[in-house]
């Protein structure tokens, strides 16, 4: 019984989870980037854009536009996208379709073209940094770059800001040219806040030093920092003097302290750093 509880509840905390993401970015949506008309690097932008031409509302356009994506999807890279995908892809439309129901007619929150971008940008990025450190996304334009990456070998970093500009730039077919200037620039800063909320979570950093005071460093890297280290032997090329050089990986919090402490106890140490923004532990015999 408990052996089923366990992960009938942590699927449900998943789905809350997602739930809750999704619904962030449904209202970054509704409540920001439609008032602006900019149309910023997502199916939703290129949804405002031919709602212009298409007599549906936006939930609508959007679903539809998800739905073929998703079909394209499946014929073309198989099962790659999971029911993660699948799922915030047809619960994104609904979400908006709500807050059309509630709140119609909306008009700017802020009253502001510049300020509504601002917004949809910042909020947005929330709820899609939940979707991706669940290995989850929205669907949309993440679909178009993974079939652009499969047959156009294209990078997905590349892929993702290529059709995300394309879209950006659809606004020129119904809105001014301030708009499109918005949409563009929107779209390029809604990357850089994206990378933010996303990598700077997982970036660490890997610390190597050569100290007199090696005993030290390392009684303060384990028992203060409660970290791990490596100790290497190694030799200067100049007067081949044998020193030992030790390796710690330390997260932002860590890392100040460990620099703190360098300058305060051996500021004459020689130091490198380097970032680190993903680590794997590979058991031994899984050679997959």
């Amino acid at each position: 019984m408990n052996k089923k509880a366990v992960p009938t509840a942590a699927a449900v905390r998943e789905l809350a989870i997602l739930t809750g993401a999704v619904a962030i970015i449904a209202a970054a949506v509704y409540f920001f980037l439609v008032p602006s008309h900019a149309s910023v690097s997502s199916i939703s932008g290129l949804g405002i854009v031919l709602a212009n031409f298409v007599p549906l509302p936006l939930s609508a356009i959007t679903m539809i536009l998800n739905v073929v994506l998703l079909v394209i999807g499946f014929l073309t890279c198989g099962r790659e996208f999971g029911a993660k995908t699948v799922y915030t892809s047809i619960l994104l439309p609904a979400f908006i379709g709500l807050f059309e129901r509630l709140f119609p007619n909306l008009g700017s929150l802020t009253d502001s073209q510049e300020l509504d971008v601002l917004c949809y940008i910042l909020v947005v990025s929330v709820g899609l940094s939940i979707l991706f450190n669940r290995n989850a996304s929205s669907g949309g334009l993440d679909i178009v770059a993974k079939i652009m990456n499969k047959y156009l070998h294209m990078d997905l970093g590349k892929a993702m800001s290529l059709s995300g500009m394309c879209v950006a730039l659809s606004a020129a077919l119904v809105y001014d040219k301030k708009t499109v200037v918005l949409s563009v620039l929107g779209t390029y800063f809604n990357g850089l806040v994206l990378d933010h909320f996303i990598f700077d979570h997982n970036i660490k950093r890997r610390v190597c030093i050569i100290t007199g005071k090696e005993e030290e460093l390392r009684r303060f890297i384990i028992e203060d920092l409660h970290s791990g280290a490596t100790v290497y032997e190694s030799y200067g090329a100049y007067n081949m003097q044998k020193r030992r050089e030790i390796i710690t990986i330390v997260d932002k919090a860590e890392y100040q302290k460990l620099m703190s402490y360098m300058n305060r106890e051996d500021p004459q140490a020689f130091i490198t750093v380097y970032t680190v923004s993903d680590m794997r532990y590979q058991p031994k015999g899984n050679t997959a």
